[in-house]
This record gives C-alpha cells, sequence and structure tokens, in this order.
C-alpha cells in the first residue's frame, strides 16, 4: 500500500485559503505577498467578518478546509474574543477581524508602507 502524500503547494494553499474565506461570508479579502519582507512567512491575508461570531466561524472553517489538505495550522490566536482571529499555516498568516477593529490597525497600509521604505532605502 502507498502512503497517501498530503503535500499541498503554496499557490494550492492560497487558494484553498481564499475558498474557505469565502464560504463564511468573509469580505473584503486582501491577499498579500510578503516574502520581500519579511521571512517569518510567505502570505499574509486580511479578511473581515460581519460580527465576532462570524469571524471565529470563518478561522474555524480555514483551519477545518486546510487540514482536509493536509496543511497544518500552526496555532490560532483572538479565538475567545473573536474581533481579531489570527491562524497560523506557517507560510500564510490569516488575519480576520471585524470592520472597526481592521480599520484601526489597517495592516493593509502598514506593510505597504513598510515596503515602500524598502524600495526607498535600497535606492
Amino acid at each position: 500500500m502507498q502512503p497517501i502524500d498530503n503535500s499541498i503547494s503554496l499557490e494550492e494553499m492560497k487558494l484553498a485559503v481564499v475558498d474557505a474565506l469565502e464560504d463564511i461570508k468573509a469580505f473584503d479579502i486582501t491577499v498579500m505577498d510578503v516574502r520581500q519582507m519579511t521571512t517569518l512567512t510567505s502570505y499574509m491575508i486580511v479578511a473581515s467578518g460581519n460580527s465576532t461570531r462570524q469571524c471565529k466561524a470563518i478561522a474555524d472553517n480555514v483551519r477545518d478546509k486546510l487540514k482536509e489538505k493536509g496543511a497544518e495550522t500552526r496555532g490560532i490566536e483572538g479565538e475567545k474574543d473573536g474581533e481579531w482571529v489570527l491562524v497560523d499555516l506557517g507560510e500564510i498568516v490569516i488575519h480576520v477581524m471585524v470592520p472597526a477593529t481592521r480599520a484601526y490597525y489597517n495592516l493593509e497600509q502598514l506593510w505597504s508602507e513598510s515596503q515602500s521604505r524598502r524600495a526607498a532605502s535600497a535606492a
């Protein structure tokens, strides 16, 4: 009997995450390639949910769907409150937030400014 190969490519993992987010009606999904900015992860995905309950359900769905595909979840943080739930898949980190929390922390701008500063210092 041949062992089953549960490996999943980074691209397949990224698409599976977006599908899992959309399954539970996450909105305003942003995928950021951060490989040039950090060695901690390859992609950061930010999505919104309408409530803390929905954010928790979205994070659970991401974990479950990726587990089915053979990807291991390294950790989940923020499930208790649900305003900002982080799912760490290693190569991909997912942030699911209610809109007010997302607007306050504005991760997309923070990471784009980091990229702009790196480009400016390289020049």
